[in-house]
């Protein structure tokens, strides 16, 4: 019922997906959703092996973070999405992105804070804030959406294992690099090339700062869209290499992503991201 009534109101939004019915005269209510055949991306980006342009990349994530900027500071009461990751965002058949899953939304009150008594999200995109202090406020989706720009930008999970078998935290990565000065190290090489190089330092900067430790410091999902806009204008005007590669491809087959690795090894690695 939470979804349904989240949904009612958001549901003209072309970047989210459309409830078409619903269900309710059964045990369980059951809602109808519109058919998107281009599964998630995270399957999109951690289970084909083709290029994917760097426009086509911001172009998903800008889509993603104009929805839930709309959440945030666009409706009547403002919605805290609660479950921000690669795998709730859905890919229609010319690749639009449509965040989903709404199950864990809240309107968030006044004071745009809410208490939560269990563990609420998926853990390698939870705002460590949260693990310290049970608030989730609307940067507690801007913290999990940094996470989704590093997937898109590196090609790696958020919590994936390396050739050593050693689990790794993606957010965490991304800081140690971002200290040492060497994110190049972990963007995905497909798009690493030189002309990308000064934009993609810009987009990780803007990650940087969705992935701050205190939600005071992250922006908001508008300014983030904002960013990503002008990401987007620049992009447009020195071209994309890959792009045309990429639009010569056959189509790509996607399928459900696979679980996500047990809590308390993640937890342990959020909260060790900064000191």
């Amino acid at each position: 019922m939470n979804e349904m009534i989240i949904l009612s109101q958001i549901n003209y939004l072309k970047n989210v997906v459309q409830l078409l019915g619903c269900c309710l005269e059964v045990d369980v209510p059951m809602l109808v959703y519109e058919f998107i055949p281009n599964g998630t991306l995270n399957s999109f980006l951690h289970e084909s092996q083709l290029p994917i342009s760097l426009e086509t990349r911001l172009r998903i994530c800008t889509e993603s973070a104009t929805a839930l900027a709309h959440l945030h500071s666009q409706t009547v009461r403002p919605i805290l999405h609660g479950d921000v990751k690669s795998a709730n965002i859905l890919l229609d058949r010319n690749y639009m992105a449509k965040v989903s899953d709404f199950g864990t939304s809240k309107f968030l009150s006044m004071d745009v804070t809410q208490f939560a008594t269990y563990v609420q999200g998926t853990l390698g995109y939870l705002d460590p804030e949260f693990l310290q202090n049970s608030r989730l406020t609307d940067k507690s989706d801007v913290y999990s959406f940094g996470v989704v720009i590093l997937e898109l930008i590196t090609r790696k999970k958020a919590v994936y294992y390396d050739g050593n078998n050693e689990r790794i935290c993606l957010a965490q990565q991304f800081v140690s690099a971002m200290r040492q000065n060497n994110t190049i190290s972990i963007f995905d090489m497909d798009i690493a090339t030189e002309d990308n190089l000064e934009l993609l330092a810009e987009v990780s900067k803007l990650a940087e700062e969705c992935l701050r430790p205190s939600g005071e410091e992250r922006p908001t999902m508008t300014r983030v869209v904002q960013k990503l806009t002008g990401f987007m204008t620049r992009l447009e005007a020195i071209g994309d290499p890959n792009a045309a590669q990429e639009h010569s491809a056959e189509p790509i087959q996607i399928f459900m992503a696979s679980p996500t690795p047990s809590h308390d090894a993640d937890t342990a690695a959020l909260l060790n991201t900064y000191p």
